[in-house]
């Protein structure tokens, strides 16, 4: 005996949509053409993404005279990695690379990990102020860093605490030149995005059935017992992602890094005074003050740019998964 609809499947097509009254022609159409559409739309959109990136790539790789060849478009004529070589040497490389691989992932962890625990607090705990403080958390989102920048300027500079360095020492410090100001800007929650961080990681915890933490406390766990090892194993999705947004911002930074760092060669600073050290090689080299084409300093700009943007990329390849699954279960739940 047949099992029934089997009969059905065994028929043609055609059988099959005349049995359906055209229906099934339709909604197959119908189908194919929801597809194509996604499937333009989708290529579109990936195209808008990725061609200023691969018309970067292509231009990296050009010589000067491709550069103002009307037939060369995106295939260099005369191939050369000459551009990556005088790009590595204005920018120091090699020592900015480092020192923005050091500043950026310890960074980056100390803001995680302190964003971590307010989050978990505001997501939590009951406190007197609550509404008020997690106000100035959006304050510190909404408000750009340049409308500080003065008072962030003079604290630094003429850094003290209670009065007690300058009763110890006689004057103030000066903490500008220093990596220090970044740490204590982001040990206290102050830092580059510090506040959109809170945001996610509350908004994460909010999202976590308190039972959890119900069955724990009823076990015997305290409050930091509980947080360790109940709550923190399933925020690996969020972590990941705050960790990857303060990495990136952190690394392409130019507002802190110029105010509190000074001379300290980074990859960010390096890509802003590329052209101008362009500029200065040349008239080193050649003995004479020109001016440098701007399609030839365009060409070092973009490919400057690409060998900053190349370990993001790697790193994102690394840890997109986990970027994905936070995007999708962190939401915005109020």
């Amino acid at each position: 005996m047949s099992e029934p609809g089997s009969d059905i499947r065994k028929m043609s097509f055609r059988e099959r949509n005349r049995l359906s009254g055209g229906y099934l022609l339709k909604s197959t159409l119908r189908k194919y053409l929801v597809s194509v559409c996604r499937f333009l739309l989708l290529f579109g959109m990936c195209f808008m993404i990725l061609q200023p990136i691969l018309n970067k790539i292509s231009v990296s790789f050009m010589t000067e005279s491709d550069l103002y060849n009307p037939i060369v478009i995106a295939i260099p004529e005369h191939f050369t990695t000459e551009n990556y070589r005088l790009a590595a040497e204005l920018m120091s490389y090699g020592k900015a690379l480092v020192n923005s691989l050091v500043i950026s992932f310890t960074i980056a962890l100390l803001q995680v990990t302190v964003c971590l625990l307010v989050g978990y607090g505001f997501a939590r705990f009951e406190f007197p102020l609550k509404r008020f403080w997690f106000a100035c958390v959006i304050l510190v989102i909404l408000i750009p860093p340049q409308t500080i920048a003065s008072s962030l300027h003079l604290h630094f500079r003429f850094f003290d605490f209670l009065g007690i360095v300058k009763l110890v020492h006689g004057e103030t410090l000066n903490l500008r030149g220093s990596v220090l100001p970044y740490y204590l800007m982001s040990a206290g929650c102050m830092g580059l995005k510090n506040g959109l961080y809170i945001f996610m990681i509350r908004q994460f915890f909010r999202n976590i059935p308190v039972d959890l933490e119900e069955a724990a406390y009823v076990d015997g766990c305290g409050m930091l017992r509980t947080f360790t090892r109940v709550m923190l194993p399933q925020t690996k999705p969020i972590v990941t992602s705050c960790f990857l947004f303060a990495f990136v911002w952190q690394w392409t930074d130019g507002f802190y890094s110029k105010m509190f760092l000074g001379n300290t060669k980074l990859v960010s600073t390096g890509l802003a005074r590329l052209v101008d050290s362009l500029s200065a090689y040349i008239q080193r080299m050649t003995g004479v003050l020109t001016t440098v084409s701007v399609a030839y300093s365009n060409c070092i700009l973009a490919t400057g740019t690409l060998m900053i943007i190349m370990p993001l990329i790697i790193l994102y390849l690394f840890a997109q998964r986990a970027f994905v699954e936070s995007i999708s279960t962190s939401g915005i739940k109020m």
